[in-house]
């Protein structure tokens, strides 16, 4: 049986949210059954065959208090490293400690109709009637809190995040950037953020999203965030996930898509840094002609654990999905990844494809990984595969033999295996950014610890 430890963390932040932030009758009915279902459900544990390879014991075990608004120039100063480049002036949201910071936000170059705004101002009707209404529609309605603990928890502390509501046939040219960063008190308790996310995007229409997740200090802090994607028939959805937390952090995440006929979504998703990271994806393909796309990249040195569950259901005839996931780990690093493919009875003419590719660079780094097929229709095309292995030994001789030395080679073998990866990232910006913090965490960079053979 799966116990919350402390018991009573959770249920005095609760109260606070509770009496703190006051919303709507129904968002505050939501928010009680929440509780009400995270108490029964707990924290998982590895006897959850979910979480089987992932112990988030360190998580049950401290007692988090709600984080409160940052000082100003330590939050400045953790929010500058996790800026993203390549998006567009007037296109961007940052939330510190989990609030929205209105000072240092600019959306005033979006499209007539679009709006991107805090959700704790919708809460507060301060938001145009469409988006109050995409609100109250799709809020809760993709991420469900039945089987979830974490995003039970979410939806019970649920205060502020995101929304992001693109009407129909409209095109948002450059990438709009949600920012979620923690800057913990010196010294202080450990402290919890629950950000959430929703995105709805109409018919016919476009957007790139970057989502980013950072932190400071070298205290503990846990992110549980949640994103939840509804997009229409013909809608074309690009999303970006970057997580960079501080070495110490926990951050457990889920995002939950459903997809309307035709609807093209692709998200990819890269982990560089976080004591305990668990990327969950899940797709619904609700209508026919579908394409869905879900990339990730993740680096794990030390004791670090990343985790990365994927569901895709393919609910629908003629759809397409396409994943790919490729991990680098070092030292004691430990990784999992787990990914589902549904095909349902009716689900005829579904071409589905995943692989997970594991570079393991120490004796010590460990991968758990397990891909699963449940096909009920018999007129598919499914394909999954997982390879695990080392520096390919021969090609290491082929460039010292051509002068380079052993770091040297190394390192380029390693950029190589990520560098399939990253070229699939279409905004060059974010490319370049994220290509060059990989390369800071290779040996004789200078710039990080990420050491071959440590």
């Amino acid at each position: 049986m799966t116990t919350l430890a402390p018991s009573d963390t959770y249920a005095d932040a609760f109260e606070a949210v509770r009496r703190t932030s006051p919303v709507p009758a129904a968002v505050a009915e939501l928010r009680r059954r929440a509780f009400e279902r995270f108490t029964a459900l707990g924290i998982p544990t590895t006897r959850d065959e979910a979480w089987r390879f992932t112990n988030v014991a360190p998580i049950a075990n401290t007692a988090f208090a709600l984080a409160a608004p940052a000082e100003r120039a330590a939050a400045a100063a953790h929010v500058a490293p996790h800026a993203a480049t390549g998006v567009g002036a007037g296109q961007a949201l940052l939330f510190v400690n989990g609030s929205h910071v209105a000072p240092a936000s600019d959306v005033s170059a979006l499209p007539a109709g679009v709006e991107v705004t805090s959700l704790a101002d919708v809460l507060a009707a301060d938001a145009g009637v469409a988006t109050r209404q995409a609100v109250e529609s799709h809020l809760a309605a993709v991420a469900g809190i039945e089987n979830e603990g974490f995003t039970a928890l979410n939806t019970a502390l649920l205060r502020d995040g995101a929304v992001v509501h693109v009407p129909a046939n409209t095109v948002v040219e450059q990438p709009i950037q949600l920012l979620f960063v923690t800057s913990p008190p010196p010294g202080g308790a450990p402290v919890m953020t629950h950000p959430r996310v929703l995105v709805v995007v109409g018919e016919n229409a476009q957007v790139r999203l970057v989502e980013s997740y950072g932190g400071g200090g070298e205290s503990a802090y846990l992110t549980n965030a949640v994103t939840e994607v509804v997009a229409g028939p013909g809608a074309v959805v690009d999303h970006y996930k970057t997580v960079r937390e501080s070495p110490a952090a926990y951050h457990i995440a889920s995002m939950h898509v459903r997809l309307g006929r035709a609807a093209s979504f692709s998200s990819h998703a890269v982990t560089l840094e976080g004591a305990i990271v668990r990327n969950d994806a899940q797709a619904l393909l609700d209508g026919e002609g579908i394409e869905c796309t879900l990339n990730g990249l993740y680096l794990a040195t030390g004791r670090r654990l990343v985790d990365n569950h994927t569901t895709i259901h393919h609910a629908q005839p003629h759809c397409s999905s396409h994943e790919l996931y490729k991990g680098i780990l070092n030292g004691a690093a430990r990784a999992v990844f787990n990914g589902k493919i549904i095909v349902a009875i009716d689900a005829q003419k579904t071409d589905a494809k995943q692989s997970n590719k594991a570079l393991l660079l120490s004796e010590d780094a460990q991968i758990n990984t397990k891909p699963e097929l449940e096909i009920f229709a018999d007129d598919v095309k499914c394909t999954h595969g997982a390879t695990v292995g080392q520096l390919d030994e021969d090609a290491l001789f082929y460039l010292r033999a051509r002068g380079l030395g052993l770091e040297q080679a190394r390192n380029v073998l390693v950029h190589a295996f990520a560098s399939d990866l990253l070229n699939r990232i279409a905004i060059a910006p974010i490319r370049e950014q994220l290509e060059d913090l990989l390369l800071a965490q290779l040996p004789g960079s200078g710039g990080g610890s990420f050491h071959v053979g440590e």
